[in-house]
């Protein structure tokens, strides 16, 4: 039984130090009170004083030596307003402290805090920014201890995974404070508006805003446009943009032929390969999936050095019918998201007036923003949400490789929010760590660890887990295995646990040491809004306030911003 569940009451907080004191108080005020009116009055009724001695004193009422006057009474109404007020304003002082204050708060005395906590304090995190040599202070807050309310920060050199349920207040109290305080470039993905009408205004006083909406999720006006074939220099960027286009085109838990799946996948890589080589645009491959006897892909193909790959797209046209058909349209599965007119207009070339072109490479070196912007369900443009992410931090990882330290002069921040949803990005437990290493901060948002388990498998969650340097559980999940190991992550305490027997020489008390899970499952699941748990390398787990932005230091700028 963890050591929040042993305590009774619902408010979270210990009153009976606080009306302990009070009661101590009042007594001792009650004694001077009454000794201070009865002298007062004596001596205004200009009578002898009566005993000093406080027993003696009330004694002498009792027996009648000392009368009680109609001025002891006034005096007495006066003092007694006088301490009533002294006792509010104390016992607000000693409340003060504990406004917000949960049940779960009582934990925190057995989790890290203070110096333990190690290198999300400001010091630690302090100075791997001076060792980094970055100068836009010592990270990104991500809350605020419980007790002293001080920041906790995600350092320059940190890749983050957080898990918070539905209305959890995530993107307020994460995703947005994240944008607002990052120091240079910001990728962030959603399926919501509210990101970008809260930061927009701010992050165009710091660069240029890209808003990526191929499924007019804000209606922002078609002024720019993104060539996803520009990723691909070679074969193997060619089957990576397959691999995401083909993640993006069923649910995760969708059952894919074992054959054609595969080879399906193959001729969607070997065909934009094709385009990419060619100078074609995306609308060409689809028309390439859907005329198996058109040869011009594999003519391209041999013509510019890709001899075996031009030899596996004739394979599968000269496939028996049934077999190419099965592999054909597996591809063209995959590229479906092609027939939406409004998604492609983002991704094709202008064809009537100048649009500017979005450059990758020019964006990871600038302070720009970029939101990419996509929703589940039928004409999803996630797949192109998702290749757009992987472009620009592969862009970000060349630029890192050029500089002497292996990093990026400026950490990129890649906020993706609603991952599971809109990014499904099948490479990122591979890549977590090392673009860590490189100055592309990336945090993955979900709502369930099931969410996770269902785009990059058990194993692969596993690895983001284990990959990230700073894990936040912020509430709202009913995930039993995932909770379970949480409570382990998290540990023990240990108490004295006193134990009373009687025997023939009368009643003995003996004290045994006694652990005790910190917290367990279902204070886990009660997980109230406000507060987080965040186990970072090197340290234990620590319990947060979370923040929300508009309590946060850049809430005045965004509001001048937006003004």
């Amino acid at each position: 039984m963890s050591s929040t569940a042993r305590r009774t009451g619902t408010s979270g907080v210990d009153l009976g130090p606080a009306f302990g004191l009070a009661a101590a108080l009042t007594i001792l005020a009650a004694a001077g009170v009454l000794w201070a009116v009865l002298h007062g009055a004596a001596h205004l009724d200009d009578k002898p004083a009566p005993p000093s001695n406080p027993a003696k004193l009330v004694i002498g009422l009792f027996d009648g030596t000392v009368q009680w006057t109609s001025t002891a009474t006034e005096l007495a109404a006066t003092a007694a307003a006088a301490v009533l007020i002294l006792i509010v304003l104390v016992l607000w002082l000693l409340l003060r402290g504990t406004g917000g204050r949960q049940l779960i708060d009582k934990s925190d005395q057995h989790l890290a805090r203070g110096s333990r906590l190690g290198p999300l304090g400001e010091s630690e995190a302090g100075k791997i920014a001076k060792r980094l040599g970055v100068t836009a202070g010592p990270g990104v807050p991500v809350g605020q201890t419980i007790k002293g309310k001080r920041t906790l920060y995600r350092s320059w050199e940190d890749v983050m995974l957080v898990i918070a349920g539905a209305r959890i207040g995530k993107t307020t109290s994460f995703v947005i404070p994240e944008i607002l305080g990052a120091p240079g470039a910001v990728l962030t993905t959603s399926n919501k508006d509210d990101v970008v009408r809260t930061t927009r205004a701010y992050r165009d006083t710091i660069g240029t805003t890209w808003v990526f909406d191929p499924q007019g999720l804000v209606g922002e006006p078609l002024t720019w446009w993104w060539n996803p074939l520009s990723y691909v220099t070679d074969e193997v960027k060619a089957r990576s943009l397959a691999d995401i286009f083909e993640a993006a085109s069923h649910d995760p838990d969708a059952k894919i032929d074992g054959y054609f799946g595969p080879k399906g996948r193959d001729l969607l890589a070997n065909l934009l390969l094709a385009a990419a080589v060619s100078g074609q645009d995306l609308p060409q491959v689809y028309r390439w999936l859907t005329s198996p006897t058109d040869d011009t892909a594999a003519t391209v193909l041999e013509h510019n050095g890709y001899d075996l790959i031009a030899a596996a797209v004739q394979g599968a046209m000269s496939a028996a019918p049934e077999e190419r058909s099965g592999i054909y349209g597996s591809a063209e599965q995959m590229a479906s998201f092609m027939l939406n007119r409004q998604a492609m207009a983002w991704v094709t070339p202008p064809g009537r007036g100048p649009r500017r072109e979005f450059d990758p490479h020019a964006f990871v070196r600038s302070s720009d923003t970029l939101y990419s912007l996509s929703k589940e369900g039928q004409g999803s443009a996630g797949g192109l949400v998702a290749a757009l992410a992987a472009a620009v931090c592969e862009a970000a990882e060349d630029l890192a490789k050029t500089q002497r330290n292996g990093r990026l002069p400026v950490p990129m921040l890649v906020v993706l929010d609603e991952a599971a949803n809109v990014c499904r990005w099948k490479e990122l437990p591979n890549l977590y760590s090392h673009y860590g290493s490189r100055g592309i901060l990336i945090s993955t948002y979900l709502q369930s660890p099931a969410q996770a388990r269902s785009v990059w498998g058990v194993d692969g969650f596993e690895k983001l887990k284990s990959t990230a340097n700073i894990n936040v559980y912020a509430g709202g999940v009913d995930d039993i295995k995932y909770l379970g190991e949480l409570v382990q992550a998290i540990g023990k305490y240990t108490h004295d646990r006193p134990s009373v027997s009687h025997g023939k020489n009368g009643r003995t008390v003996s004290r045994q040491e006694q652990s005790d899970d910190i917290l367990d499952v279902a204070d886990l699941r009660a997980m109230p809004r406000g507060r987080a748990l965040v186990l970072a390398s090197g340290t234990r787990a620590a319990l947060i306030r979370t923040t929300p932005w508009m309590a946060g230091p850049h809430a005045g700028a965004v509001k001048d911003a937006q003004s």
